[in-house]
């Protein structure tokens, strides 16, 4: 994959900047649509797209029972799912987390119950024999699972996605940026970080101040601290009034290209972007291009602030 690091520019301050900075940009989405492309097609990207395949897509009810449980928790599967399908075997004393697991057996067309319960509640209907009922949804039980960092085993297949280069300068030009931006920012220390394996979050200073806070976890390479600290102003810029769940992966798309581009125009490696757009994007990467304003108007936004 192409790297983006020796791509970096500057824009004098002219008449003609914008229109320079604008075009520079949109034809840095076109190189990083490029990207995506070759990282879907990589064979490191396939590996780890199957080894994601075999992981549940939990529900939401699920999905706080786990992170009430276990609030680091980013991947997790049960006991024998570890064992034989990823080759992971849980360790010695660890607790499981506990969630509700679907009953799915034979049930009644009239009450919708296994033929147990059907016969226990004195459910009339006998047009067919349970023997030909068709399988369903009956209920709910406890099941135990586990997260990936409660085992050991085999790897899981990781993806590159960490910027690289002098980033020294920028960090600090990005948290003096943060107050015209209208952004509180905080570099969290790692033993203090309590959102798992993110790297940032952009959230409200609290129920009554609707500011937006970003969160980054502290780490010892600057450049890729620089580009998530980019990605969080993005989403406090495009998306702090945004609550659609579906539009999700379209806001992870959007700040990670303006991350790309503010990144590369600061002369870092921001190539392992394209892993991360790869990993999110749910259409073809040409949409990247269908939300070029948006992206490009950020991007510039956070680039004068910078420059400024």
């Amino acid at each position: 994959m192409a790297t983006s690091s020796d791509s970096s520019v500057s824009f004098e301050e002219t008449d003609t900047r914008h229109d320079e900075m604008h075009s520079t940009i949109e034809a840095w989405i076109d190189d990083l649509v490029d990207h995506v492309d070759d990282a879907q097609a990589s064979e490191e990207f396939q590996e780890w797209l199957e080894v994601q395949s075999r992981f549940h897509d939990y529900s939401h009810r699920n999905t706080l029972l786990i992170k009430l449980q276990y609030p680091e928790a980013t991947k997790v599967a049960g006991y024998n799912t570890w064992r034989n399908d990823f080759d992971r075997h849980v360790q010695e004393g660890e607790q499981a987390i506990w969630i509700w697991a679907p009953i799915i057996t034979k049930r009644c067309p009239e009450c919708e119950n296994s033929p147990s319960y059907h016969e226990n509640i004195g459910c009339e209907y006998d047009e067919t024999s349970p023997d030909d009922w068709s399988k369903g949804l009956v209920g709910f039980k406890p099941a135990p699972v586990f997260d990936v960092s409660q085992t050991e085993g085999q790897p899981l297949p990781e993806l590159e996605t960490a910027a690289t280069g002098d980033a020294n300068d920028l960090v600090p030009a990005l948290k003096d940026a943060a107050d015209e931006l209208g952004v509180t920012v905080r570099i969290v220390d790692a033993d203090s970080w309590e959102h798992g394996d993110a790297k940032g979050v952009c959230k409200y200073r609290s129920l009554h101040d609707f500011q937006p806070v970003v969160e980054a976890r502290a780490r010892s390479n600057h450049a890729d601290l620089a580009v998530t600290l980019i990605h969080e102003y993005a989403h406090a810029l495009l998306h702090f009034d945004v609550n659609d769940e579906d539009e999700r992966s379209k806001r992870e798309v959007e700040a990670e290209a303006v991350a790309y581009i503010v990144g590369r125009y600061c002369g870092l490696d921001t190539s392992g972007s394209a892993f991360y757009l790869a990993a999110w994007q749910d259409d073809e990467p040409e949409s990247i291009q269908d939300r070029f304003g948006r992206i490009s108007s950020t991007a510039e936004e956070i680039i004068d602030v910078i420059d400024g």
